[in-house]
């Protein structure tokens, strides 16, 4: 008896179901450069260099990390690829990056096409707010390497500046201010440690209700990670942004830094911080000390910048205007490279 590719466990037909299911929300995506349409062998962008003098192509790729065991544990996977925009389109914009567009890459031991398509809905909402174009991906069904009812996911953006305007860091100087926009969770990082708090150790259920959360933990944990297009390429444009930090794994005290010259230090006061109960529950049930809160989780602050003291107010009425919150974390002193945190009241 011959066997057959599906024999094996992969369905070809179920592939090209998924590609059916969609086409309509990879097209949703597209804006002016796009040349392509799904099912070739690679995607087609064209980069307008009108508007740039020496463009500069930038690039990042990122994943969702062990934040997929709470998509599979809620069965709930129409989030999660905004997750995977968010990581990377965060990054690449803190050279100062406008994103182009996006592709992604999902790994399963079964192809389900309505969860495939469930899947690539969020990543379309997730480029749809980053700007970007979803111009292509790749769905892999590798049985035996993956459970049936479980699948990864990465992604890599693509986007461009300016050579001119490339965000650094290399400008920042004593006496600049440190600029925050809020975080609407966890986002994407510390699920490891989130699970052994959550599940091994307070043996909690995703559908808990806390009244500090207003939701059930699950759905707490499930939030998409903010993506900071809009309003930071904006900032951008109208601004001299010196410096941009994007909060993710390694907190505050790894990701500020980056974009920090050397003999500068960034004082931050985390009492003007307006933190997300979840943050506060979690420190309370693993007993989790406050540096090791800000050295894993992003603590209520998605994006840190930094920018001149003659354009705080500028910034400040521009921000208050898009109704965009905000806070005055602190300001750049000499010292050691590195971040000096203060929780407590002055």
């Amino acid at each position: 008896m011959s066997i057959t590719y599906k024999d094996s466990g992969v369905d070809k037909e179920a592939g090209y179901k998924e590609v059916q299911l969609i086409k309509g929300l990879v097209k949703k995506t597209h804006i002016p450069g796009v040349l392509s349409d799904i099912g070739g062998f690679a995607g087609l962008f064209q980069l307008d260099i009108t508007k740039y003098k020496e463009p500069v192509l930038v690039s990042g790729t990122d994943g969702v990390g062990t934040k997929l065991k709470i998509a599979f544990m809620m069965d709930k996977h129409n989030t999660i690829g905004e997750d995977c925009v968010a990581m990377c389109a965060n990054d690449i914009l803190c050279q100062g990056a406008k994103p182009l567009f996006f592709l992604d890459y999902i790994g399963t031991g079964k192809l389900i096409p309505e969860k495939m398509a469930s899947i690539v809905e969020g990543v379309s909402n997730g480029c749809i707010s980053a700007k970007c174009a979803l111009i292509g991906g790749e769905t892999a069904e590798m049985p035996g390497l993956y459970d049936e009812d479980e699948y990864d996911m990465a992604g890599f953006c693509v986007g461009v500046v300016d050579k001119d305007n490339i965000i650094n860091g290399s400008n920042i100087e004593e006496g600049d201010i440190l600029i925050g926009l809020p975080s609407n969770g966890i986002h994407s990082n510390g699920y490891s440690l989130v699970r052994k708090i959550v599940f091994d150790k307070e043996k909690l259920d995703v559908n808990d209700y806390f009244e500090e959360l207003g939701c059930t933990l699950g759905q707490e944990l499930i939030k998409p990670t903010r993506i900071y297009v809009d309003p930071v390429y904006d900032l951008i444009e109208k601004f001299n942004i010196k410096g941009l930090s994007h909060i993710t794994g390694g907190g505050f005290y790894e990701n500020i830094p980056r974009m920090l010259p050397d003999e500068l230090e960034a004082n931050i006061d985390t009492t003007v911080i307006d933190t997300p109960p979840i943050f506060n529950l979690l420190q309370k049930w693993g007993n989790i000390s406050i540096d090791e809160m800000y050295s894993t989780f992003n603590m209520g602050v998605g994006i840190v910048f930094a920018v001149s003291r003659d354009e705080l107010n500028d910034i400040k009425n521009y921000l208050s205007e898009k109704n965009e919150k905000f806070y005055f974390l602190g300001e750049i002193k000499k010292g050691h490279k590195g971040v000096v945190l203060c929780h407590e009241p002055k």
